[in-house]
């Protein structure tokens, strides 16, 4: 799977054998930045189409190195929402050959969602999800594969820092409380709906937001001989967006779970997944490690499986790829 998203192009390679979850294979990703890149205008310069036309055909070239059968190209929202998006996959076509859809945020939700429940199972019985990426928000709910509702707000931690906060660290008291206010108004106004909808039995998040604010701030459950499973309250979240207001980012790059590349976009992102707990009465998260390529995938292999005999005792294996945001 290719996922052309708002700081990478990711490439993931996986088998994937009817009956069975996705069999990673490998990785790969190089940076392009495309939100930072993008004017207030939403035009996506040159420069970046062209580093982006250069990350694509890498990613091609490493596909067809490990012989991938098929290739499943994607755009979110920073290709999504750009006001040149059509000549940006235009130009990507023209010097690759690989013609790139965009995903909607609801498409996102859905597929976002999926993935929790392959992961979780049935046993965590009626879901919310919450899942920052760099342009938007998707919040889903639901009780089965996939979710009953779903939304997606223009509250990506990129999109917020780009448009909403100096560009100067440390953020002054009146920049932070008055991007809170945005995102809170936002909310209200779309989540009627859900917050409307019967209690979940778990409340999940995904995203590299969420699992680098659980590493900063959460606390890790021992796994029973597995990986830790990390969560976060809202408790020990809301004193993070003062201290992380009034560091450089610099300082913010040295914090536990906070990596050098996101310690700009980290007081957004704090200030929406706070702001969207309370809104949505969440207390505590768990991370998820699966989010939108292995709801790509899962949803993928549910057609493959749909393509062979329940009677085949040797299916072939699939390489598939995907992408991150």
């Amino acid at each position: 799977m290719l996922d052309i998203g708002s700081r990478t192009v990711h490439l993931k390679i996986a088998d994937l054998f009817p009956g069975r979850p996705p069999e990673p294979v490998t990785s790969w990703k190089q940076p392009v930045r495309l939100a930072d890149a993008t004017d207030r205008q939403g035009v996506i310069p040159r420069e970046a189409i062209r580093s982006l036309v250069g990350a694509v055909t890498a990613s091609a070239a490493a596909a067809s190195a490990h012989h991938v059968d098929r290739l499943i190209p994607f755009a979110t929202s920073a290709v999504r929402d750009a006001t040149n998006r059509d000549a940006v996959l235009d130009e990507i076509e023209a010097a690759t050959g690989i013609r790139v859809g965009f995903m909607s945020g609801m498409e996102e939700a859905r597929l976002t969602f999926r993935a929790v429940r392959g992961w979780l199972g049935w046993s965590a019985g009626r879901i919310l999800l919450l899942d920052i990426g760099g342009g938007s928000l998707e919040i889903a709910c639901g009780s089965g594969t996939y979710p009953a509702l779903a939304i997606s707000l223009p509250l990506g931690a990129d999109r917020l820092t780009r448009h909403h906060l100096p560009d100067a660290t440390p953020v002054r008291k009146r920049d932070v409380k008055a991007l809170r206010r945005h995102v809170r108004a936002a909310l209200g106004q779309a989540t009627a709906e859900l917050r409307a909808q019967p209690a979940p039995l778990s409340c999940v998040a995904t995203s590299s937001t969420f699992a680098q604010l659980a590493r900063l701030a959460g606390t890790p459950r021992p796994g029973d001989g597995l990986p830790a499973v990390h969560s976060l309250s809202r408790k020990e979240l809301v004193p993070w967006v003062s201290r992380l207001a009034v560091k450089t980012d610099g300082q913010r790059a040295k914090l536990r779970g906070i990596s050098a590349s996101r310690a700009r976009q980290c007081l957004a992102g704090a200030i929406v997944a706070e702001a969207t707990m309370d809104v949505m009465a969440v207390k505590r998260l768990t991370i998820c490690p699966w989010a939108l390529r292995e709801g790509v995938l899962l949803d993928h292999l549910a057609r493959l499986e749909g393509e062979h005999s329940e009677f085949m005792t040797a299916p072939r294996a699939l390489h598939a790829l995907t992408r991150e945001a």
